[in-house]
């Protein structure tokens, strides 16, 4: 993966860690349903009337939507309104990157390099040290809730990956629409069209500022520049190496999180964060590191032309054996 690249997958990392603060204050007045059906929903409405339809297969779009905009954000949402700290829940939900790793070469046959397994074993790792840490502040069902949307974003990736959108901003809109209707009928059995109102009401008030303001942050930043990013990103490299890149979050959400809610982070915590970062970077250099490899190969063949050119035969030879 380019530095370039990179770059502009810890910048995604950045936007969705801060994102969790946004949610933090958006689940204050709005219930979880209802608030992953606006965040959805207002996004919805202009792309059905002004952005035509990627050209996509309809299974790997309605995928994207059931997992990394149902799924995902149901449960997260669900969660943190259970009692889900913000910083924590920003750590569980990147068990999505072993989530789409494992499902990645389960069922796209994509390859697991040992130097990349390590790297992802490194960042789990840290990802479990930071959780030990915090496991004090979150009940267990709030976890398992968190973690079962950590799974529904790797169904999520896995389906993005297969669609592989010429043009991946319109594959972020139209995943929006999936979501919305699922969300609001959930809504109103579970939260009650009198809780709806309620909130609504709030939220158009100086009272609900706070909560509609994340709740934009979460639809523009967040879903509109951060997932239209990553979608690019992942349309272009595998899964596999994409993923990790999402363990970077809790570092950004855990910071937020302490800086603006007074989550301190102990010296264990930054020690497990420092894992994560370095086990994210580790495993995403082994495409570039073979690439380097693979040149600097062909390039000495060129400089000895007659030693590579008795050489063929042989490794022929081989292959045939091998067959």
């Amino acid at each position: 993966m380019p530095t370039r690249h990179r770059l502009l997958a810890i910048t995604v990392a950045a936007m969705w860690g801060i994102n969790f603060l946004a949610i933090h204050y958006s689940l204050e007045t709005f219930p979880p349903f209802l608030c992953a059906a606006l965040r959805f929903g207002i996004i919805a409405i202009p792309t059905i009337l002004l952005v035509p339809r990627p050209d996509v297969p309809w299974r790997w779009l309605i995928g994207f939507g059931v997992g990394f905009g149902i799924l995902q954000f149901a449960f997260l949402y669900w969660g943190m309104a259970a009692g889900m700290p913000a910083g924590l829940a920003s750590l569980v939900l990147q068990a999505s990157a072993p989530f789409t790793v494992l499902l990645g070469a389960t069922f796209l046959r994509e390859r697991l390099t040992p130097i990349r397994v390590l790297g992802i074993a490194i960042a789990v790792i840290g990802m479990t040290v930071v959780g030990w840490e915090q496991s004090a502040h979150a009940a267990f069902l709030p976890f398992l809730l968190t973690l079962a949307g950590a799974f529904g974003w790797a169904i999520g990736n896995v389906c993005n990956r297969q669609a592989r959108a010429a043009n991946p901003i319109r594959l972020t809109l139209w995943m929006s629409v999936i979501p919305p209707i699922p969300m609001l009928v959930v809504s109103l059995i579970v939260e009650g069209p009198t809780r709806i109102g309620e909130a609504l009401q709030e939220g158009a008030s100086m009272t609900g500022l706070p909560a509609t303001l994340g709740l934009l942050y979460t639809i523009v930043i967040a879903t509109l520049a951060g997932s239209g990013i990553w979608t690019w990103l992942m349309t272009r490299h595998p899964a596999g190496v994409v993923a990790p890149f999402s363990m970077l979050v809790p570092v950004f959400g855990m910071s937020t999180a302490w800086i603006v809610l007074g989550q301190a982070v102990t010296p264990l915590e930054m020690v497990g964060a420092v894992l994560v970062v370095a086990g994210v970077l580790l495993g995403s250099t082994v495409r570039r590191a073979r690439r380097t490899t693979t040149a600097d190969t062909a390039a000495a063949a060129e400089r000895r032309p007659d030693r590579t050119l008795d050489a063929a035969p042989a490794s022929a030879s081989a292959a045939d054996g091998r067959r």
